[in-house]
C-alpha cells in the first residue's frame, strides 16, 4: 500500500475537525442528563434513521462483511439478509411502541430504566442485573470498535498498534464527552452519509477499472464456482446461524435509543424507510466490494482489508482518504453509542438510585466520567493485537440480543410479563450466549449454531413460563399496558 500521506493526513484532519464542530453546537444544546442521554427527544426522522444505521453497522460493513464475500462467494449474502429482515421487524413492530412507552414510563431515559417504571419495580434486583448484562457486553463491544480503529490507523499511517489503539480510544472518548447523545446523533447521520457514499463509490470505482481491463463476463467466468452458488456446499447450521443475526436487533440498547429520541412518534415510519434504502444499498455495495475483490486478487493474507487493497491499489489518493474517514466513522459511530449506553445506564440506573437527590449538573458530570472509566476498561481489553474481532463482535451481538430482545417483545407486546419473567429472562439469555459459544469452540457439531438463536429461544420461553407460573402483576400495570397500547 503506496498511498501517498499527505492526502491521508489532510482527509483525516478535516473529518477529525468536523466532527469535533458538531460536537462542539451540541455541547451547547446538551443542558440537563435528558439531553446528554437522549438528546431531549426532539430529533427529526432523518436524522434518527441514519443514527440508527451508522450506530448499528460499525466498521463490520466495510471490513468484515466484504471479507466474508471475497472468501465464501455469495454464500456469505445470508448474513445481510438476515439483517435486512431482522432491522425491518424491529423498526416496523419495536419502534415506535417502544418510543411512545418509555416516554409515558415516568420519561424512561434508558432501557433499564423502562423496564424498571414498566414493572414497577421497588427494588433494585431488575436494575442491577440489566446494568450487569449491559456492562458486560458493551464493554466487551466497546473493545472490538477501538480494535477496529487501531488496526485502520495502524495500517494506513504505519504507526505501532498500541499508538493508534490510544488515538482511536481519545478521538471517541472527546467528542462524546463533549455533546452526549446529541452530538453522537448529529455526527451518525454525518458519518452514515459517508459509508453510504464510500460504499457506492468503491464498488463502481473498481467495476469501471475491470471492465477497462478485460471483459466483464470472462472475470465473473473465472470465478471460483463456490463463489457463484448460494445454497451449494452449505448446511442448514449455516444458514440458520447467517439468519439468526437478525435476531439481534431488538436487543441492542444503542440501537433502540435511536427510536427514543425521534420527536414524532408518528414519524418512525418515515425514519424506517429511508434506513431500509440506506442499509440495503449499503449491504449491496459492501457485498459487491468482495465479489469484485475476488475478481481483482486470487488471495489475500488478511480478507477483510480487500476494501483497503482496492483502494490503495486502484483508487485515486483522495478517494482513499475519503474512504479511510467512511471506515472511521463506521467504528466510531458505533463504539460512541455503545460507550453511552454503558454510560447511562451506570448513571442513571446505579449512581442515580444511590443518590436520589443528586442534580441534573451532577448527574451529566457522572455520566461523562463513567464514559472515561469504561473507556480505560474497554482499552485494556483491547491492548492485546492478537484479539480476534469477529469473536468479540459476535459474542456481543448475541449476548445483548438474546438477553434483552426477548424481554423487549414482550414487554411491549404482552401485559401479562412480569419483573421475575424479566430478569429470569436476561440471565437466561446471558448464561446460555456464554455456555453455547464455549460449547462451540469446545464441542462442535450443532453448538455450531450461532448462539444468538438458541438462547433467544430460550430467554422468550422463560419469560413467558416465570411469568405465567409466578405471582400475577398488579392490575394497575394492566391497566396503563392498556392505555399506552392504545396511543400507539
Amino acid at each position: 500500500m503506496q498511498t501517498p500521506y499527505i492526502p491521508l493526513i489532510v482527509t483525516l484532519v478535516v473529518y477529525i475537525a468536523i466532527i469535533y464542530l458538531i460536537g462542539y453546537l451540541a455541547s451547547k444544546l446538551t443542558k440537563n442528563l435528558s439531553d446528554y442521554v437522549l438528546g431531549g427527544r426532539r430529533l427529526s426522522a432523518l436524522i434518527v434513521s441514519l443514527a440508527a444505521g451508522a450506530s448499528d453497522m460499525s466498521g463490520w460493513l466495510l471490513l468484515a462483511l466484504p471479507g466474508a464475500v471475497f472468501t465464501s462467494g455469495i454464500q456469505a449474502f445470508w448474513l445481510p439478509i438476515g439483517l435486512s429482515i431482522g432491522a425491518y421487524l424491529n423498526w416496523t413492530f419495536v419502534a415506535k411502541r417502544l418510543r411512545v412507552f418509555t416516554e409515558a414510563a415516568n420519561n424512561s431515559l434508558t432501557i433499564p430504566t423502562f423496564l424498571k417504571n414498566r414493572f414497577k419495580s421497588h427494588h433494585s434486583t431488575l436494575g442491577i442485573v440489566t446494568t450487569v448484562v449491559i456492562l458486560i457486553f458493551y464493554t466487551v463491544y466497546c473493545a472490538a470498535g477501538f480494535i477496529s480503529g487501531a488496526l485502520l490507523l495502524s495500517t494506513f499511517f504505519k504507526i505501532t498498534y498500541h499508538h493508534a489503539l490510544l488515538l482511536t480510544t481519545v478521538a471517541i472518548v472527546i467528542y462524546l464527552i463533549m455533546g452526549g447523545f446529541l452530538a453522537l446523533s448529529w455526527i451518525d447521520f454525518f458519518q452514515g452519509s459517508l459509508m453510504f457514499c464510500a460504499l457506492i463509490i468503491v464498488p463502481l470505482l473498481t467495476l469501471h477499472h475491470i471492465g477497462a481491463r478485460q471483459n466483464l463476463g470472462e472475470a465473473f467466468h473465472h470465478l471460483a464456482a463456490s463463489h457463484l452458488h448460494l445454497v451449494k456446499g452449505v448446511g442448514w447450521i449455516y444458514i440458520v446461524s447467517m439468519l439468526g443475526w437478525g435476531l439481534g436487533y431488538c436487543g441492542q440498547p444503542h440501537i433502540l435509543v435511536r427510536f427514543m429520541a425521534i420527536a414524532k412518534p408518528g414519524r418512525m415510519f418515515v425514519a424506517r424507510n429511508i434506513c431500509m434504502v440506506w442499509m440495503i444499498v449499503s449491504l449491496l455495495g459492501a457485498c459487491a466490494v468482495g465479489l469484485l475483490g475476488s475478481m481483482q486478487y486470487a488471495h489475500l493474507a488478511k480478507p477483510e482489508t480487500i476494501i483497503l487493497h482496492l483502494a490503495t491499489d486502484l483508487l485515486n489518493p483522495w478517494i482513499v482518504g475519503f474512504l479511510m474517514a467512511a471506515i472511521l466513522s463506521a467504528i466510531m459511530s458505533t463504539t460512541s453509542a455503545q460507550l453511552l449506553v454503558n454510560s447511562s445506564a451506570l448513571t442513571e440506573d446505579i449512581y442515580h438510585r444511590i443518590k436520589k437527590s443528586a442534580s441534573q449538573k451532577e448527574l451529566l458530570l457522572v455520566s461523562r466520567i463513567m464514559v472515561v472509566l469504561v473507556s480505560i476498561i474497554a482499552y485494556v481489553i483491547a491492548f492485546n493485537p492478537q484479539t480476534n474481532l469477529l469473536y468479540i463482535v459476535s459474542f456481543a451481538w448475541s449476548g445483548l440480543g438474546a438477553s434483552f430482545g426477548p424481554l423487549i417483545i414482550l414487554s411491549l407486546y404482552w401485559r401479562r410479563c412480569t419483573q421475575t419473567g424479566a430478569i429470569t429472562g436476561l440471565i437466561v439469555g446471558a448464561v446460555t450466549v456464554i455456555v453455547w459459544h464455549t460449547l462451540g469452540r469446545e464441542v462442535g457439531g450443532i453448538f455450531k449454531l450461532y448462539e444468538l438463536v438458541p438462547a433467544f429461544a430460550l430467554s422468550f420461553v422463560s419469560v413467558v413460563v416465570v411469568s405465567l407460573l409466578g405471582k400475577q402483576a398488579d392490575e394497575s400495570i394492566f391497566t396503563e399496558f392498556e392505555a399506552l397500547q392504545r396511543q400507539d
